[in-house]
Parts: C-alpha cells; structure tokens; sequence
C-alpha cells in the first residue's frame, strides 16, 4: 500500500464518495423531471431540495443516534444502506413518491457524513486534520461528479429509472470498499470526561456559529449555482441534454488536484485564510459564468466549484478542530446548517430566475460567497490542535 495513502484514508476517501454520489445525482436532468411529470423548473428542483432539507433535519440527531455504536460500524452500514432508496427511486410511479425516496437519501447522508469527520478529528490530530479532511472532501468531490455525470449519461441512452440503478450499483460496490478498507475498532480515543453543559455552551460558541454559517453560505451557493446553470445551460442557444450536461460537472474532477494540495497548505495556514482564497475563486468564477461563450461558462463553473470544495474543506476542519468535547453533536450542527442552506439554494433562486434570469442567480449567488468570508472573519480564531489522539494512518 502506498504510504502516503494507507488504507484508512483510503477508505475515508470512498466515504466521501459515498455520500455524494446519490446526494445531487438528479441535477443534470431537471428538464427530464419536469418533461415528464408536467412540473415547472421551481418544482423539478424539490427533488434537490427534499434530500438536503431532510439532511438539514437529520444532522443535529446524528450524535445521539451513533455515539453508542462503533463509527467504523455506523459508516459501513449507512453506506451500503443508501444503495435501497435508489432502487425504489427507479421504480418510482409518481414524483411525489420520488421525493419519498430522494428524503430518505437525505436521512442516511448525515449519519456517513458526520460519523466519517468525526472520525478524522478524532483518529488524527493537529494539522494532519485538515490534510486527512481535504482528501475526504475530494471523495465528495468524486462522488458528487460521479453521482451527477452517471444519471446524465445513463439517462441519455437508456432512462432516468435505469441510472437509478446504476447508481446503486456503484454504492454497494464503494460500500464493500469502505468495510474491507477501514480498520476495525474505534480510533482509540479516550474521551474527555466533560459536563452536558460545557459540551452545549461549546456547540453555542461564536466560532462554531460562524462555521455553520460559512456552511450554509457555501453549499446555497454551490446547489444554486449548478442548479440553475443547468437549466441556463439547458434552454436556447445552449441547448445542451442530459448527456451533455452531466459532462459539464467534470469542472468538478479539477477539485480532486486543488483540495488535496490544499490540504497541505492547509496544514501551515490558518482554515480562514484558505477560505478567503477558496470565496475569491469562487466570485470570479460567478462572474466568468456571465459570459456568453460556453468555453468561458465552463471555466467560471470549474472556479466556482474549486472554491466551494476549499471553503468546505477550511470549514470542516476549522468545526473538528474547535470542537473539543462534543465532535460529533458540532459537525451534526454544521451539517444541518450546510444542508439547510443547499436546500434553500435549490429552490430560493427560482424567484430571481422567473424576473431576471441566470444574471439574477449569479448576484445572489455572489452574495452568499462573500458573506462566508465576512462570517469567518468575524467568528473563526486560530486553532492549535485538532482535539485528537495521533492516528496510525
């Protein structure tokens, strides 16, 4: 085994994958949905929005649910559990029964999402934090790509039901990877023996408010943004079908270079530095988005996505980092406040979409781009330490 890459960050690696690769996985064919069900793009857009609102729910429960359970056990399990909702999304007879299932998506995701970063922060520790969470996030990274270009292309040639199953396919098969890769036992922590209220005045701290709230800043401007680029993308002189557009989030795969490099740097830079490098990439990438030249379109969405996946990566190892005696109960907080943010940037923009188009998208987008770096810069301090024992990976 390599030994920049053991197994364990491998399997962390596949967990990132895991979680993203059903969670966008309807983006690119919105037109599909809304054809088909007699929907309007506001509507065809729920089938986003029902899966990070039901995230957006879940997320503060997920420590109570797993703190008894061993996490290596927790993140299997909801791996290859996520593999059933995409089957019953395939055999769907209505949309608002594929809303059930797309909802049920979004119950799982938290429980693998803030089990595998609490993991991190509590098997690795320091600097090596950021570096073991920026490779989790080029998993989510992979998997969100993934996810996205296998429903485009599948839907293309066979059906929307057919890639649905496809995409079960793939999660058992990542799953599988995650139990064979991930050691057994727990991280080998021993807990702080620390009082509820201490632990509850933590979650409150201005420095874990300000995480959930560059939290929901980032992932409302990221759904937002390749949302209605979609359907700017979709409709005339564009005119790009399902294929195509699932091609088009392979700006993502660019992230899978930058975040990991990131992750290095991140270990001598404070989490809001890189934040403010990951917000500017992100305006400029906006902006490009406003020209007309597909070309130039592609590369403000490749910047775009870059700096969404870096300020995710700052904020997730900024909220482990902070976090010294509840890890779990702050990423579950983060997490709500992330997927609640993503569910609004589904639906929110429609409003300016119907009056002013993708120009009116991309104001508001800019907006909450910018107030992540204003909310870092307000509430994050710099953090010593990543509130973990030393892992052997």
């Amino acid at each position: 085994m390599n030994r920049f890459l053991p197994a364990p960050r491998i399997a962390l690696f596949l967990c990132g994958c895991a979680a993203f690769l059903n969670l966008y996985a309807t983006q690119g064919i919105l037109p599909v949905f809304a054809a088909q069900f007699a929907l309007s793009p506001r509507e065809a857009s729920w089938s986003i929005g029902v899966t990070t609102l039901a995230v957006a729910l879940m997320a503060p429960f997920v420590s109570r649910l797993t703190g008894v359970f061993e996490r290596r056990r927790v993140m299997v399990f909801c791996a290859l559990l996520l593999a059933e909702p995409a089957l019953l999304i395939a055999q769907a007879q209505g949309f608002a029964e594929l809303l059930l299932w797309r909802f049920a998506q979004g119950l799982l995701i938290p429980v693998l999402f803030a089990t595998s970063v609490a993991y991190i922060g509590e098997r690795w520790r320091g600097a090596t934090v950021t570096e073991v969470t920026s490779l989790y996030v080029a998993g989510t990274v992979l998997g969100g790509f993934g996810g996205r270009f296998v429903t485009g292309l599948v839907t293309e040639w066979l059906g929307w039901r057919e890639a649905f199953v496809v995409l079960a396919a793939l999660t058992l098969l990542i799953g599988l990877g995650i139990h064979m890769l991930l050691p057994a036992g727990s991280p080998g922590v021993a807990a702080a023996a620390t009082g509820r209220g201490l632990a509850a005045r933590e979650l409150r701290s201005r420095p874990l408010l300000a995480a959930y709230g560059v939290g929901f800043c980032v992932l409302f401007s990221q759904v937002a943004m390749f949302t209605y680029a979609g359907l700017h993308l979709g409709q005339a002189p564009y005119s790009l079908g399902p294929a195509a557009l699932g091609t088009i989030y392979l700006v993502f795969l660019l992230a899978l270079v930058v975040v990991p490099v990131a992750g290095r740097l991140g270990k001598s830079w404070p989490q809001v530095r890189l934040l403010g490098v990951a917000c500017g990439l992100g305006v400029a990438g906006s902006l490009l988005t406003l020209l007309a030249p597909l070309p130039l379109m592609v590369a403000g969405l490749a910047l775009s996505s870059t700096g969404v996946f870096l300020a995710q990566a700052a904020a997730n190892a900024f909220t482990t980092a902070t976090a010294r005696h509840n890890k779990a109960g702050a990423v579950g907080w983060y997490l709500s406040a992330y997927y609640l943010g993503g569910s609004l940037g589904a639906v929110l923009p429609a409003l300016l979409w119907q009056r002013w188009g993708w120009p009116g998208c991309v104001a508001l987008i800019m907006a909450f781009q910018l107030g992540a770096l204003l909310l870092a810069r307000w509430g994050w301090r710099p953090v010593n330490g990543g509130g973990g024992p030393p892992g052997s990976g």
